[in-house]
């Protein structure tokens, strides 16, 4: 008889009567399956069966000039979000209309876009593309994955839990940006590269008028956090009604640029100088007038007393002539010192 062929998952029929590899002599003694234990735990597969709806996918990428601190940044969100891409960065000539071809060409429909100016401040864009809205952040105090080396950890692909500050409800652009933020940074249900866990939490706090990020695992024994990262804060300067541009929702009044923060430490060291140079010169004024002071005895009119001004005597005439008579019979200096 030929070898017979299975294939998988296919019913085939091979005669029952077949000779088998092993031969039993009893039918008392043939092999039985093991019963399933009852307080197994099954663990459900990695992909969920359910049908991927939200097709939300974000661009990430930025301009020429940008430093490792912030490659190392956008690599961390881009591991953080299974549902972003990246690109090529972008030309500093370029205008930011571009992007928007770029999130059309990339089938993206949000875009996080790093700007850097003068290779040391840094903007971050958020953008519904391509009808907007978006909104410019100044990002301070950027503390990558490498650089912090936290405790925390959580698995790659898992979808986040987003928490935000309760003043988010309190006033209209903060209303605006939390859905932005909730439809940037949470990963879509039943996403192909996404993981069916919930693990870690995505923090947006405002402090300070500020918007602090933050990122937590969430320890299922007590329920704590433990920070993993990155994290850094976003300073809000304006938010647009189109993408990358159109009429201005929204301007932070408090916002401070960089380059006057810069200038106004500068101004405070020259004054700082100039300060140290006027106390330089007081002091030596003042010893100049110590030296002054000792070249003056200042207990010598102690003593003096008033006296009778005299009437001042004008002599018209010469006075006489005293005639003296010379001693004859004085010695000479040699006899004297003969004498002696």
């Amino acid at each position: 008889m030929s070898a017979f062929k299975r294939k998988r998952g296919a019913q085939t029929n091979v005669d029952k009567t077949a000779k088998k590899g092993k031969i039993v002599a009893e039918s008392s003694e043939r092999a039985t399956e093991p019963e399933p234990d009852k307080n197994e735990v099954t663990v459900p597969p990695p992909v969920s069966l359910g049908k991927w709806t939200n097709k939300e996918r974000v661009l990430i990428f930025s301009s020429r000039g940008i430093n490792f601190r912030t490659r190392h940044l956008m690599q961390d969100l881009r591991t953080m979000m299974p549902h972003s891409k990246a690109d090529t960065k972008m030309d500093r000539k370029d205008k930011l209309f571009i992007v928007n071809e770029v999130c059309e060409m990339k089938n993206c429909n949000k875009c996080l876009f790093f700007e850097a100016k003068k290779k040391q401040d840094l903007y971050m864009w958020i953008s519904n593309s391509p009808h907007g809205p978006s909104a410019k952040f100044l990002v301070q105090n950027i503390h990558t994955l490498a650089e912090l080396k936290m405790t925390g950890n959580c698995l790659k692909g898992s979808r986040p839990l987003l928490s935000f500050d309760p003043k988010f409800d309190t006033e209209p652009h903060y209303t605006l940006l939390k859905e932005l933020f909730t439809q940037t940074f949470s990963t879509p249900r039943y996403h192909p590269k996404s993981q069916p866990f919930v693990d870690h939490v995505f923090t947006f706090t405002i402090a300070d008028n500020r918007i602090w990020f933050r990122n937590y695992q969430i320890i299922e024994e007590d329920a704590s956090l433990v920070e993993i990262g990155p994290r850094f804060v976003l300073n809000l300067i304006k938010m647009f009604q189109g993408s990358f541009g159109g009429p201005t929702l929204y301007e932070n009044p408090s916002f401070q640029s960089p380059n006057m923060h810069r200038r106004q430490i500068r101004l405070a060291a020259a004054a700082r100088v100039r300060e140290k140079q006027m106390v330089k010169e007081m002091q030596k004024t003042k010893r100049t007038e110590a030296k002054e002071d000792l070249n003056r005895d200042v207990t010598a009119d102690v003593f003096m007393t008033p006296a009778e001004e005299k009437p001042v005597h004008i002599e018209t005439e010469a006075p006489p002539l005293k005639i003296t008579k010379k001693n004859k019979h004085k010695p000479f200096k040699r006899q004297r010192m003969a004498r002696r």
